[in-house]
């Protein structure tokens, strides 16, 4: 699914995030809202995932949503 969707999408995204990614909150995800940047700068606060890493694994979500 590419982010065009995803932002569509995102109140269904949040479950699947919030499965994906329990350390996230409903008010991280809120203040997400389907941005791609802000998700991998929360996983990077939350899970303490190098900016690298974090990008990657948002990357592989978005991937998998197919």
């Amino acid at each position: 699914m590419n982010w065009d969707q995803i932002k569509c999408n995102w109140i269904q995204v949040c479950d699947k995030i919030k499965v994906t990614w329990g350390k996230l909150s409903e008010d991280d995800l809120a203040a997400v809202a389907g941005n791609r940047d802000l998700l991998s700068d929360m996983l990077q606060q939350r899970y303490g995932y190098a900016t690298v890493l974090a990008d990657a694994k948002v990357d592989d979500f978005a991937q998998e949503l197919n």
